[in-house]
């Protein structure tokens, strides 16, 4: 048997710690909130009789491991790496046995955002590690899913981001007459083992130029600023309610900052201007005298 050696790698997000094995872990994609949902791993359930636990998540050769504040990773990430690769070179698989990655339910429930067109439908599955916005047929190319949920004529754009997917309906019919059947159509779409996002996906040209991440050794200290507070303020609140937000550039000059908003935040007039304005707000106060407008663009 191979001899299992675990890495460890730092995320953008400060709370998630990447420990990425030597060789494959899965061939899913699989995310654990509570010991409960952890059936088929004993090591996972370990792992959460750990106070620091927050969340697990297990893909391909790595797991994510996001902990509670109560501590800092630089405390226990060693002993944390010790664990799972002691764990791994004597069982072989995260997994109790090789049917379980199979048997694990899909769980599936819907909640509405605040734009009445996008539902955001979450799942107890760690669907991509990416922000993944598609908005037409013409871009679903290395998306299967997507590929798939377009063949409802009701679609009209979808967002994939961690564990949800955000559909954007058309006007010509009401949730409440199709919110069942694509939570049917997802749980077994993702019970029969299909994939989500191919693994050499890459998104579009135009989606690439925009998606393009900000090298922070490259920015001012007020963009660096700008992009910390979006972090720890509005994501956060942004993705509970289907969306992302990414920062764009920051105009010294005229004190503007440009932000992109995504899935449920993208194509609502209503949600749109209320976030905006929730953002300027939150920056014009934690950072006076130095924001005079922010612009948002739908992504």
């Amino acid at each position: 048997m191979q001899i299992c050696n675990i890495t460890i790698e730092t995320t953008n997000t400060p709370s998630i710690l990447k420990f990425v094995a030597n060789t494959m872990l899965t061939d899913g994609s699989f995310e654990y909130n509570t010991v409960e949902d952890a059936t088929n791993s004993n090591l996972v359930q370990q792992l959460f009789h750990l106070p620091f636990i927050k969340k697990v998540f297990v893909t391909a050769n790595f797991m994510a491991i996001e902990r509670y504040n109560i501590i800092e990773w630089e405390d226990v990430q060693d002993e944390l790496q010790q664990v799972i690769e002691n764990y791994l070179n004597k069982n072989g698989s995260i997994f109790n046995n090789e049917d379980d990655t199979k048997k694990m339910p899909v769980q599936i429930y819907a909640e509405s955002t605040p734009n009445p067109s996008v539902m955001k439908f979450v799942t107890n599955k760690l669907l991509t590690s990416q922000n993944i916005e598609v908005l037409s047929i013409e871009q679903t190319k290395g998306v299967p899913l997507a590929t798939a949920l377009f063949n409802f004529p009701f679609v009209k754009e979808i967002f994939i981001s961690e564990n949800y997917v955000s559909i954007t309906k058309t006007e010509s019919i009401d949730w409440f007459e199709i919110i069942n059947e694509i939570r049917s159509f997802l749980k077994n779409y993702l019970e029969g083992g299909k994939s989500v996002v191919d693994e050499d996906y890459t998104p579009s040209e135009q989606q690439a130029i925009e998606q393009e991440p900000v090298h922070l050794e490259n920015l001012d200290d007020i963009s660096k600023e700008i992009i910390a507070i979006l972090d720890e303020y509005i994501k956060p609140a942004v993705a509970s309610d289907g969306g992302n937000i990414m920062f764009q550039s920051y105009d010294t000059n005229s004190k503007t900052v440009n932000v992109i908003l995504q899935g449920a935040c993208s194509g609502c007039p209503s949600s749109t201007i209320t976030l905006k304005n929730g953002i300027e707000a939150t920056l014009k106060q934690l950072l006076p005298n130095k924001i005079e407008e922010v612009v948002a663009i739908n992504g």
